[in-house]
This record gives C-alpha cells, structure tokens and sequence, in this order.
C-alpha cells in the first residue's frame, strides 16, 4: 500500500489536496481525519504538521509526502526532492527595524528571531557570519517589539505582516521556497510510487498547457504551426475544403492569448481554447 503524508494545515493544505483530487485520489481531499483510506488506489493518506512530514518520508515509514523546501531544508531530513509542485510560493529573508541593518553583514552580532533555525544557522555559517539565534515556534515579528531579538528571518508571501511589525527587508531573500514532492533519499524503485508520481506530472502539465484548436489556410500552415509547435508536435487535419487545414497543439496557458493574436494575424479562422484536465505525456 501506498503511504502518502499531507499538510494538515497552512498554505500547503488546500493546494494539495486539491492537487490529489485531480491526480485521482479523492479520499485525499477535505479529510479531518489524521489518517484516510483509499482503496481504490490502494492508498493511505495521512494528515501531519508539514514542518514533519519531511521527518516521516526520510525515516521510510511513508513514501511520499508534501512540503515546502524551507521546511526541508530546514528539517535537515534525508529526504530528496521528485517534483517541484508550482504552488505555495514564499521567500525566507531577513527583517528589523530601519536603521538597524542596511545589508545582512549588518546583523552580525545580533539576535535573529527565527522558527526555521537549522535553516538560519546554515545560511550564516555559509556567509561567515556570527548572530545569535532565537528560535520561536510562530509570529517571529512580534518578537523584535516584545525585546527578545533584534531582527527576524522568516518566510514571507507579501510581506505585509513584517510592515505591520514595523520591520524592513535586510538583503536579498535567503531562499525561494515552493511545495515539493519529496520522498527518501536511496528509497528502492517502486511501482506504485511512480504511478503516484506520474499522476501528479500529469496534473501539472495540465494546469500550465491548454489546447488551442484552429483553421487555418494551407498557404499559411508552416507559419501557423511555427507559432503552435505543440508538446511534441501539432495535430494537423486537412478540411474539406482543400485550401483549408484544422490543427490542434499544446500552448502554454500563459501565453495563450499572444498566440491567439499571432494565429489571427496569420488569417487563421475559428481558434477555440480547451482547458486539460488530465494528461500523459
């Protein structure tokens, strides 16, 4: 059996369920169980804090799992990564006062409020530089007003709640994070892990192509098929009329619109969009 962990709450949760809905495996969505069955794909789910599912996945108890690279890294788990999943993006950097420190060699010597120690000391040590670190379990931003840290280093999505602290940005981020799908550093092949984990391959490429449908006259398929080269290759259907051919192609969703524009200029006629469900590529 199967034995997949998701995050039981946080930005990462809903996403991922999401996800695994459209991956297929509808016992994973909306659960408030901490464990759910799904024997239909002879699957177990179960619900954790996602700062220990990399903890879980790395010890081989559960296969997979779901979290964030900053709680990855952060866990300092032996666990690796197999997808990067496209959601739940947010950068880790540092914070504090203005005034305090105009570029991150300007926290040396001072205390850094953190929930992601391993991840700070790490980061530090790599630049050489000596602070004392406060490790807190939440609500790091609070903690330079409360007095017991000088300056933060958390994960911030738009940076609003270090404003409202009264804290300004110090450097560049120290890490990018997204939501990853991670599994055991060395785990053995195994063949329902990769049917998991093309299932979710699929769900990506759905999310990020559509399907762009057109006629389009012979004189101009070349060109056409230039600005639609598809996945692999577009599909191309001559018409009745045989100055005429229909073609279908894979375009990526963000640039669906350019591309409609550049068909019409090229005189192609009746450009209709699909979104993708599931695919297999």
């Amino acid at each position: 059996m199967l034995r997949v962990a998701l995050p039981n709450k946080g930005q990462l949760a809903d996403p991922s369920r999401e996800m695994l809905r459209e991956a297929g495996y509808p016992a994973a969505h909306g659960a408030r169980e901490l464990v759910v069955q799904d024997p239909d794909n002879d699957a177990e789910f179960f619900f954790l804090r996602p700062r220990d599912i990399a903890t879980y996945v790395a010890s081989g108890e559960l296969d997979l799992g779901i979290t964030g690279l900053d709680l990855l890294l952060d866990s300092g788990s032996d666990a690796e990564t197999l997808l990067e999943l496209g959601f739940a993006p947010s950068t880790f950097r540092f914070a504090a006062p203005a005034g305090v420190a105009s570029d991150v060699a300007g926290l040396a010597g001072l205390r850094i409020a953190t929930s992601y120690a391993g991840l700070l000391a790490g980061h530090l040590d790599g630049l050489g530089i000596s602070a004392t670190i406060v490790k807190l379990d939440g609500a790091v931003e609070n903690s330079v007003r409360l007095g017991v840290a000088d300056a933060v280093a958390d994960v911030v999505a738009t940076g609003t709640t270090l404003k409202q602290a009264g804290l300004v940005v110090v450097g560049e981020p120290i890490l990018v994070s997204q939501a990853l799908l991670v599994r055991r550093a060395g785990a053995p092949a195994d063949a329902a892990v990769d049917t998991f984990v093309r299932r979710i391959q699929g769900v990506i490429v759905a999310r990020a192509y559509v399907l762009v449908d057109y006629d389009v006259k012979a004189d101009f398929l070349e060109a056409a098929c230039a600005v639609t080269p598809g996945f692999e290759s577009p599909t191309v259907s001559p018409l009745r009329d045989a100055g005429w051919a229909a073609v279908r192609a894979m375009v990526p969703r963000r640039d669906v619109h350019r591309v409609m524009d550049d068909l019409y200029d090229l005189g192609a006629r009746g450009i209709l969009v699909t979104d993708i469900h599931a695919c297999r590529l």
